[in-house]
């Protein structure tokens, strides 16, 4: 039982690509854990923008998109399929919460976008729309980071909703009170140090 409750405390947390991370799919990735239990992990890269535009795939949903407005590769898996992560600030539990979004962790949640958007609309926060996911079946997860693949740190709602995703793994490891926040300045491309 006690591996259940260490299991499911990532959802909602970040999975940060360490320097070491060989997989071209999460160099420098950070990724928003949706799901995660015995069955698996799910999550989404936040610091991946396409060139797509939201209105051009998800047209109803373009308003309320936040900057940049356009589709995110959330990870390698269905790329066809689109999840939408939204924040809505204040106070949604239980019945507050609107239709339409549940919750994930904390202020974060996921949007059901075969909702009308005008459901949510006055109610979100930001919102990122994201093509595919990034999965990890049982066990999975755990491996990778025991090979110290991933660093594990708190997510902030506004790491959903960054106006500057490419910046958005040195912030993440900046704001670390430990000795991640050094990490933060590990080169691009070592062998020119």
């Amino acid at each position: 039982m006690s591996g259940m409750t260490e299991v499911s405390s990532l959802t909602g947390r970040l999975l940060v690509a360490t320097p070491a991370l060989a997989d071209p799919n999460f160099d420098r990735a950070v990724v928003l854990l949706l799901d995660h239990d015995e069955e698996g992990s799910l999550g989404v890269v936040l610091n991946r923008p396409t060139p797509v535009d939201v209105g051009d795939i998800l047209e109803g949903w373009a308003d309320l998109a936040g900057e940049p407005g356009v589709v995110f590769q959330g990870g390698p898996v269905s790329l066809d399929s689109a999840l939408g992560v939204a924040v809505i600030p204040g106070d949604a539990n239980g019945e507050s919460a609107p239709l339409g979004w549940r919750r994930v962790h904390g202020a974060i949640g996921l949007v059901d976008l075969e909702a009308p958007p005008e459901l949510l609309a006055s109610a979100v926060g930001s919102l990122r729309i994201f093509a595919g996911y990034a999965g990890w079946g049982p066990g999975q997860l755990e491996d990778e980071l025991v090979e110290g693949a991933w660093y594990v740190v708190e997510s902030e709602p506004g790491d959903v909703s960054s106006p500057s995703p490419e910046r958005l793994w040195r912030e993440v490891l900046r704001r670390q009170r430990n000795e991640l926040a050094m990490v933060a300045t590990y080169p691009d491309d070592p062998s020119l140090n």
